[in-house]
């Protein structure tokens, strides 16, 4: 969403514009600091709001008084669908007010950062904000995250990453192993037609179209372009109709066209959905996703789509580049993250102590607590991921191997839209276009977007 049509979008959703709660110095030297997240008490994100108001919030006043200091904090909630919690956020930070801490989505960064909303760490507090000792506990992949034109202008709350989850039962069906580590496209497709030979309906399930929206890109055409050696965005300048994003729309020509994958699941509406169905009743053998599917699909406790075996009868394994040595960076595998940040508004009285509750909450003693009692998720720092993380294999394997080696989507305003016409260009794939003329309709539509065919990198 365009900044400059917030104001438009605020009166349509009727989000009045209030003071956040900015902070100030009380009259009697107390220093006032608000945090605010799109979290709200018995309702959304719930776990999240009833930490900061329960734990954060005093534990991080008693140690402020422990040093002298005089702090009172204040929660700013929320609970509201995540592009009107932009809307506000953009109002407020554009006319100067909002909580001195604030959440934004990862891909929101640089179109903060272009519009003048959030600023560089270091311009706001100092050294102190390069020096932060947590820093050297966040994989160089993951501060990328909160990385713009080489500033740090946030810290990264958490993060994931794309893997190729499969069906233990079908594949020894199929006569293929339990520890299954394809090193190429081609593996992935030799395993395809194994299952497929074996009665398997689905044998693979690539999200594509645009009916999945934004999964068709993170779990399919952006670590299949990852794996030929492309990335969507590079030095300010769009990827259009390259070689790798040729062979990333071949590979989906291989699939939906050879028989492998459902073409009509992907059209529609609830095709995702029917597709963690469909995985968890043993009708797919291989399925590209992301942690959310192990944690909050097919958790046998509590899943949207559970499976009762899941942790004997489903395996994952890394997503390969299309041949060894031919992903980005030279890498044998790729992945695919996202996240959210944590950062400061630049508008606060009280920066050092602002910067000082942003980095209390990324702590490990909080980072341990709010991932407590079945809340369990991949953090930024990999000194908590061993100790939190160290009875869930899964998320163990993301931390431990695909954060290292994953990518992450242009922080810039335009990229939704680019990202809906990668989505076309898989859904023309899966309906029998040629991928080399898919590619071209793609660059036709991108050169709209960007400005011209001068922001597009030469094929």
């Amino acid at each position: 969403m365009a900044l400059r049509k917030v104001a438009a979008v605020l009166a349509a959703v009727g989000i009045g514009l209030t003071a956040c709660g900015q902070s100030s110095g009380g009259g009697d030297g107390t220093i006032e600091l608000t945090i605010a997240q799109n979290a709200i008490a018995g309702g959304k994100n719930a776990a999240a709001a009833d930490f900061v108001a329960n734990w954060v919030i005093p534990k991080f006043e008693a140690a402020q008084k422990a040093k002298g200091k005089d702090v009172k904090v204040k929660f700013v909630p929320s609970g509201v669908d995540d592009e009107q919690y932009k809307t506000k956020l953009s109002l407020d930070l554009k006319s100067g007010k909002g909580a001195d801490v604030i959440d934004i989505d990862g891909i929101w960064a640089g179109e903060f950062a272009e519009a003048g909303y959030i600023k560089p760490l270091a311009d706001l507090v100092g050294a102190e904000a390069d020096s932060w000792d947590g820093w050297a506990q966040i994989p160089e992949s993951v501060q990328g995250l909160a990385t713009y034109n080489g500033k740090k202008y946030a810290l990264p709350v958490g993060t994931d990453g794309r893997v190729l989850y499969f069906n233990k039962t079908l594949f020894q069906k199929a006569g293929l192993p339990a520890d299954w580590q394809p090193k190429s496209w081609q593996e992935i497709l030799d395993a395809g037609t194994k299952l497929k030979s074996a009665g398997v309906p689905v044998p693979i399930q690539v999200n594509a179209g645009t009916a999945m929206g934004e999964a068709t890109s993170m779990q399919g055409v952006l670590p299949l372009l990852a794996g030929a050696g492309g990335e969507v965005q590079k030095d300010g300048k769009w990827t259009g109709a390259s070689q790798p994003l040729k062979d990333a729309l071949g590979f989906y020509q291989k699939i939906y066209g050879g028989g492998l994958g459902d073409p009509k699941l992907q059209q529609e509406a609830k095709g995702r959905d029917k597709s963690f169905q469909q995985f968890a009743e043993g009708k797919i053998g291989i399925l590209m996703e992301g942690d959310y599917f192990w944690r909050g699909v097919i958790n046998p406790k509590d899943g949207v789509a559970p499976m009762a075996d899941r942790d004997q009868s489903v395996g994952y394994a890394l997503i390969p580049a299309m041949e060894p040595g031919k992903g980005l960076r030279g890498q044998d595998f790729v992945s695919m993250s996202g996240g959210a940040l944590r950062t400061l508004n630049p508008n606060s009285k009280h920066p050092k102590e602002a910067f000082e509750l942003l980095t209390f909450t990324l702590s490990p003693e909080a980072l341990k607590e709010e991932t407590k009692d079945g809340n369990v998720r991949i953090t930024p720092r990999t000194d908590v991921n061993k100790e939190i993380l160290a009875g869930e294999p899964l998320l163990t394997f993301i931390s431990d191997k695909v954060l290292p080696l994953t990518a992450f989507r242009p922080p810039v305003a335009v990229y939704p839209q680019v990202s809906v016409a990668l989505q076309e260009s898989t859904a023309a794939v899966v309906g029998g276009t040629a991928p080399d003329q898919a590619a071209a309709a793609y660059q036709k539509k991108l050169e709209g977007l960007v400005g011209g065919a001068g922001n597009i990198i030469a094929p």
